[in-house]
């Protein structure tokens, strides 16, 4: 026998008819991932952060010289996200290829984006290989892999 409790987690008769919690398994890695894509494609900056684990650490490797190299914290996180959100930018991914490894928790991301940039019109392609470490529904650890010249060139003035 099925039902819902309050907080909408299904529930099942247990042993002797009482009715048990089956709260709901994490998200995993794959999962995960593919919120934050989707979430940056259809420009919800302001919510990617919840997708971070609060002591997240998220380095770019290849980041401009005035761009910080790394955000430790979720707080950083979502304030780096809203400073993209202020930029006149659109993102679309596509030819999106998760990689599943060995270690459970890591994905690795291969995708393209399709850039606009609102106010001038000018649009560009960049590719990007993102290693994610995801741990009970939340990145962890990341290394973006995102071609930062191409973006900073689209945008410049």
């Amino acid at each position: 026998m099925r039902s819902w409790l309050s907080h909408g987690f299904p529930a099942e008769a247990g042993e002797h008819g009482v009715l048990e919690n089956s709260m709901p398994e994490p998200a995993g890695p794959r999962d995960v991932i593919e919120r934050l894509i989707q979430g940056i494609s259809e420009g919800r900056w302001q919510e990617l952060h919840e997708l971070y684990a609060e002591d997240a650490v998220v380095e770019y490797p290849f980041a401009m010289p005035a761009d910080p190299p790394r955000l430790v914290g979720r707080a950083k996180i979502q304030r780096y996200f809203a400073a993209v959100a202020r930029q006149p930018l659109e993102l679309k991914a596509h030819h999106i290829v998760l990689h599943e490894t060995g270690d459970p928790e890591v994905v690795i991301a291969e995708y393209d984006y399709d850039g606009l940039v609102t106010t001038t019109g000018r649009s560009f392609q960049v590719s990007n290989i993102q290693v994610s470490r995801v741990r009970n529904g939340q990145i962890v650890t990341s290394r973006d892999y995102h071609n930062h010249p191409v973006m900073a060139e689209a945008t410049s003035s």
